[in-house]
């Protein structure tokens, strides 16, 4: 049975007594996702070891999803539990091509896990999805062995538009917006107004023609956030900021 865990204010991190609360000898697969969506967090080291430190005790893995461990804005990498000594024998690190490089059609990706476990998985794929197309191999041959002038450019272009965006959303009374560190979405705070996620998200869309997620959407613990992307280009994130300014005025 999935058991959902509070992230704190930032959306960085779990809420680590929670976290140790919920964990038990019943536990056997812990999910990560960092740096995450929908906050941006990313997680801190000292959390990942505290994280490692019960696997151990309890003997349960851990898969980390670092698809978005490419874009990051304010460290120069972000910590993986996969690095932490004595986990890559109950790690399941999970990443691809669809953020970094732009492919998200392509459906092209990569695991890396214990030996035992790969032989289980590569029977479920074959059976699941047959194999991954050869021109799609080919392009992500290409983006891991060319160069990267785009993609640093891209990641330069993403802090410009996260800091409009959080500076933006700051700027409207009743919102607070934490700065994400990674991937290219704001977790913005709106419970002040005293509706549910859903209901100011729907009301964003049919009035403001603004397109956000309610927090909800990623577990009951999201409710009074909403969830923005900045992967527009810049003037129309400028417009959308206006038009969520203009229509929560309203309420």
């Amino acid at each position: 049975t999935p058991v959902p865990v509070p992230l704190t204010r930032d959306g960085s991190s779990f809420e680590m007594a929670s976290f140790e609360k919920l964990i038990s000898p019943k536990t056997k697969l812990v999910v990560l996702n960092s740096p995450g969506n929908p906050t941006g967090g990313v997680m801190p080291q000292n959390d990942l070891e505290r994280i490692a430190e019960l696997a151990k005790q309890y003997d349960f893995w851990v898969m980390t999803d670092e698809i978005y461990s490419r874009l990051l804005y304010d460290i120069p990498r972000a910590p993986s539990i996969y690095s932490i000594p004595g986990m890559k024998e109950r790690t399941i690190l999970v990443d691809g091509f669809s953020k970094t490089y732009c492919m998200t059609g392509w459906r092209l990706g990569w695991a890396v896990m214990p030996q035992q476990l790969t032989n289980k998985v590569e029977l479920l794929l074959t059976h699941s999805v047959g194999c991954t197309a050869t021109f799609t191999q080919g392009a992500g041959v290409a983006a891991l062995t060319g160069p990267e002038d785009d993609l640093l450019e891209m990641i330069e272009d993403y802090r410009s538009r996260r800091d409009l965006v959080v500076q933006g959303l700051n700027s409207i009374p009743g919102v607070t917006c934490p700065v994400p560190a990674g991937a290219f979405y704001a977790f913005f705070d709106v419970s002040s107004f005293g509706l549910t996620s859903r209901e100011i998200s729907t009301k964003l869309l049919q009035e403001g023609l603004v397109a956000v997620l309610p927090g909800t959407d990623f577990g009951a613990n999201g409710e009074g956030f909403l969830r923005l992307s900045y992967a527009s280009p810049r003037d129309q994130i400028e417009q959308g900021l206006e038009r969520i300014l203009s229509t929560l005025k309203t309420l």
